[in-house]
């Protein structure tokens, strides 16, 4: 009732200069039958087939309009598309501000068709990159294992990371049609687990960390690339903010299904904690050390939503992060 008061009000406040040309034309002729003394009940019984017949162009002419709201309400669940029929135009005016609406919503069509084009050709391109740049990686890598250097390991440490930042940028790529590139069945959560840390063996070694490891026992319905991704780049990051210390790997105590990897680094500011999984948030830590992205945590954020996993951190500065994947949430169906 509520709803159709104010179309009623809308409508009538649209056709006030009709409703005030009505009642001044009856003061009129009202006015006009008083001073020629003419018999009240003829002005009466005119009056009342003039109001009678007003009123019922009125409801008609209300009912067009009601009819007419409705119709556009509607047309507001279907604007993403583009061929969409408007009522027809009552009168020149409205016609053009349909025409008006039309031009204006085909150049937007346009426009947004060049820019889809444009960034497809640009993720294309990116990812043509990504992959061609792998083949002059993996000779510079052969080459520098040919002889065993110092120098050599420093380059091939820098090597691997060029790789890792390599990797990001194609996950980063295929992230808006990763559900076409899922494969979900059953894994050892121990193999996924495993994978990344004999990728980052010698990192641990290099930085003198120690690695805490408990047999986790747990399969999890997963993807295996992406989730190993996940891992590799919790990894990673513990392992550039520990300097000393240990990193420790298994299966939560209190929280059923969930993996904790923990780490005794340099921590996270708690203000920060709320947006580390925003895009190009580094935080404070991250600005100090000038080499954070603000990228890795995103992903896996992206990542584990799309798997129907959880991630949840927890941290302290000077004592350490503890980085919590659930497994708990999973509601896909194996192959």
């Amino acid at each position: 009732m509520k709803d159709f008061s104010s179309i009623l009000g809308a409508y009538l406040k649209g056709k006030r200069t009709a409703v005030a040309a009505v009642l001044v034309s009856f003061g009129i002729f009202l006015l006009v039958f008083s001073l020629y003394s003419l018999p009240w009940e003829a002005v009466s019984y005119a009056s009342l087939l003039a109001g009678v017949f007003i009123l019922v162009i009125g409801i008609i002419d209300f009912a067009g309009f009601y009819k007419r709201h409705i119709m556009l309400k509607k047309m507001e669940n279907s604007i993403t598309v583009t061929d969409y029929l408007f009522p027809t135009p009552k009168d020149l005016i409205e016609a053009d501000y349909q025409h008006l609406i039309k031009m204006v919503d085909q150049n937007r069509t346009e426009l947004i068709n060049q820019k889809e084009k444009a960034f497809a050709d640009m993720v294309d391109y990116y990812t043509t990159w990504a992959h061609q740049i792998k083949t002059p990686i993996a000779a510079m890598r052969l080459l520098l294992q040919s002889e065993q250097s110092e120098t050599n390991s420093e380059l091939l440490e820098q090597l691997f990371k060029v790789e890792q930042y390599v990797e990001m940028v194609l996950q980063y790529l295929r992230l808006e049609n990763m559900s076409s590139d899922l494969v979900i069945k059953k894994h050892s959560l121990d193999d996924i687990v495993k994978q990344a840390v004999r990728k980052y063996s010698k990192l641990f070694i290099s930085k003198k960390i120690k690695l805490n490891y408990t047999d986790l026992n747990y399969d999890v319905l997963t993807d295996e690339k992406w989730l190993v991704f996940v891992v590799e780049q919790i990894l990673s990051n513990a392992l550039k903010y520990t300097s000393a210390g240990e990193i420790s790997i298994y299966m939560d105590d209190e929280l059923p299904d969930t993996l904790v990897i923990e780490d005794t680094g340099i921590g996270i500011e708690k203000e920060d904690l709320p947006r580390v999984f925003e895009k190009g948030f580094t935080g404070y830590i991250g600005r100090a050390d000038k080499k954070a992205t603000g990228i890795g945590l995103f992903l896996c954020k992206q990542i584990l939503n799309k798997l129907s996993h959880t991630i949840a951190i927890e941290s302290e500065v000077g004592s350490g992060t503890k980085v919590k994947i659930g497994f708990d949430d999973a509601e896909i169906a194996a192959d």
